[in-house]
């Protein structure tokens, strides 16, 4: 069964708990209870997460494109083309987004429950804030409140205002975007550091060292984004300094 196929239904939250466990189990219209618990248990603590992951990206994203006020049909198909959802579940899936989309408030408890999951997979949440950063960009402009949300969310999973700055700069940043931020450092890095902090990233971010951490398969594409700008800075980067 792909990722999608588990998203709804009542053994997937029951295993999942809390508020994101608890809006699936709203739209699936299951009760939870002990019986469901050997189930629960048989889709393990790698499929758990990964399940976690996807329901958080559906809830946040729906909460984040309501947050300027309405959600767009660019937004919507951003989220189906980015995340490559099978025809067959897409109507169970559309039902989690339009029952999380209702307002823009409320994310933070879904928001701090990612947090607490991947509290030491820093690299998987920036892979989700990613994946945001996508449908908020989708309309063409980034509204301030999308912005702020965006904002409060990296914050609840412990990033600093320059660490958001730096995610900012990868995903809508331009051309003449500074490639140092990109790589987290300063111009005044020596070429050893900048060597040393482009090998970490690259190693963090590798889709397969994502993917054991729990990034489902079907987010590939958001790590294959985020892997071409940390080259293309380090690419700038050598040219300008000459490196080999």
């Amino acid at each position: 069964m792909s990722i999608w196929g588990k998203i709804i239904g009542g053994v997937a939250g029951f295993a999942i708990g809390g508020p994101l466990g608890a809006i699936m189990g709203t739209v699936a219209g299951h009760a939870y209870d002990k019986r469901k618990t050997g189930d629960a248990a048989a889709l393990g603590m790698a499929g758990t997460r990964q399940v976690a992951f996807t329901t958080a990206v559906i809830v946040l994203s729906a909460k984040m494109a309501k947050a300027d006020g309405r959600v767009t049909r660019d937004e919507v198909d951003a989220f189906k083309e980015l995340f490559d959802i099978p025809a067959g579940e897409m109507k169970d899936i559309g039902r989690l987004f339009d029952e999380a989309k209702k307002d823009a408030g409320g994310f933070e408890p879904y928001a701090e429950q990612i947090a607490m999951m991947f509290a030491s997979q820093p690299a998987v949440m920036e892979e989700l804030l990613g994946g945001l950063f996508h449908i908020a960009k989708a309309d063409g402009v980034v509204h301030p409140n999308e912005l702020n949300f965006l904002r409060k969310t990296a914050l609840i999973f412990g990033f600093t205002e320059r660490q958001f700055e730096r995610l900012k700069t990868i995903y809508i940043g331009t051309e003449e975007s500074d490639p140092y931020q990109i790589l987290g450092l300063t111009r005044k890095a020596s070429d050893d550091t900048v060597k040393k902090a482009y090998r970490k990233l690259i190693r963090e971010n590798h889709p397969d060292m994502l993917i054991a951490q729990g990034m489902p398969q079907e987010f590939i594409d958001v790590a294959n984004e985020k892997m071409a700008a940390i080259n293309a800075a380090y690419d700038r980067i050598e040219k300008e300094r000459g490196l080999k």
